[in-house]
């Protein structure tokens, strides 16, 4: 065997993350799809209601990540998520929201949902959170959980910045910094600055102990 041959043989080509993306907005799907058309090994695949989405995942899942629009036809709420979990074998699945609240999230969590994304969510962020999600994560937006309603918002949240919050949920969640910068987006440098910051804003003299304070703050 030559060289160039037993190189391949050690290094094979990487597989397809197959995503499935089911909205029936036309202009939400084109988007989300551009987002991640970018992506090296990434096949994207689109649906318009539910029932075309179930038909998908039979035909050609399981997918890696499943993403729905709660509020499509043929969604019935979070029926759509548990039959989407089954048909898709246990696979990843995801819900999508214009109108994403708090509730609605925690309950999709609970019932097994790998996150719940809102659609107003930056590309960079959709991107990482799509990846995350299909390495087997779970992936909400922090600030999506810490105010929604007509609740009171978290005392400590009201301290830090929408990003000081992001980096803080991957502290706790107990990501590396290159693990939040990647999902966030930022440079590692970046996060080291946020982190620095946080301990000060936290009276934390380490990492892990800004992520006890944010435990006991019930912030997360």
């Amino acid at each position: 065997m030559n060289a160039a041959k037993a190189s391949w043989r050690l290094y094979p080509e990487p597989e397809l993350v197959k995503i499935l993306i089911a909205d029936d907005h036309e202009l939400v799907c084109d988007t989300l799809c551009l987002f991640l058309s970018q992506e090296a090994g990434v096949a994207v695949s689109v649906a318009g209601d539910f029932h075309e989405a179930a038909q998908k995942i039979v035909s050609e899942g399981p997918f890696d990540l499943v993403l729905l629009d709660y509020s499509m036809p043929g969604m019935n709420g979070l029926e759509g998520l548990r039959k989407a979990l089954e048909l898709n074998l246990g696979g990843p699945v995801a819900l999508l929201s214009g109108t994403a609240s708090r509730a609605v999230a925690e309950e999709a969590l609970a019932s097994g949902a790998a996150g719940f994304l809102p659609k107003t969510l930056p590309a960079k962020s959709f991107v990482h959170a799509v990846h995350f999600m299909a390495a087997g994560e779970q992936y909400v937006p922090v600030q999506l959980m810490t105010v929604h309603g007509g609740e009171q918002p978290n005392a400590l949240a009201q301290k830090l910045t929408k990003r000081e919050l992001e980096v803080l949920k991957g502290i706790v969640e107990g990501l590396s910094n290159k693990e939040i910068g990647r999902l966030l987006g930022l440079q590692d440098v970046t996060v080291k600055l946020h982190v620095r910051t946080l301990c000060r804003k936290l009276s934390a003299r380490n990492r892990t102990m800004a992520a006890m304070a944010a435990r006991d703050a019930g912030l997360f």
